[in-house]
């Protein structure tokens, strides 16, 4: 660990992280939103009236929780819940701020998408999901928003110092 000014190399690793997953976040809204073609074809938009969820959820679902995901697939709250947590929580981590809240309501996010795809293809217990819902955690006991982004000056707006959570 080498530091430098009170700022050490792992807090400049975990805020490229932090970054890194809040371009993962953003991007996939964008793609599911206008249908950029990369997991998203045009034709298949949210814009268009498309859900962003049915596929996955009506599709990829086995295991044991399928029934009740299939259930979901395609329902117009669970669309705008998905669509709105990965807007807000990719923005949060870009920028730095509320990382907290985006931390573990990402962490949820990933946790759930792994509940839909049970046993995981690659490996029985861990895949991509897990590995960042762990890495959202983790970003929830560091100020990494505090470098590469507004969490410093957000931490002590009035508001945050008020109600900590929103840190």
């Amino acid at each position: 660990m080498v530091k430098k000014r009170g700022i050490t190399t792992d807090l400049y690793i975990w805020s490229l992280l932090r970054i890194a997953l809040g371009v993962i976040f953003l991007w996939a809204f964008l793609d599911k939103l206008f249908g950029l073609q990369f997991t998203t074809k045009p034709e298949n938009a949210w814009l268009l009236g498309v859900s962003p969820t049915y596929g996955f959820l009506s599709a990829a679902t086995k295991g044991p929780f399928s029934e009740i995901y299939k259930s979901l697939a395609g329902a117009a709250l669970i669309d705008w819940l998905f669509m709105i947590g990965l807007l807000l929580i990719g923005l949060a981590l870009i920028l730095g701020i509320g990382i907290k809240i985006a931390g573990y309501s990402g962490a949820l996010l990933m946790f759930l998408m792994y509940l839909v795809i049970l046993p995981p293809e690659h490996n029985p217990i861990f895949d991509e999901h897990i590995i960042y819902a762990l890495v959202l955690i983790g970003l929830t006991y560091v100020k990494s928003g505090h470098i590469l982004g507004f969490g410093e000056y957000w931490s002590n707006t009035k508001l945050v110092k008020q109600y900590r959570f929103l840190e």
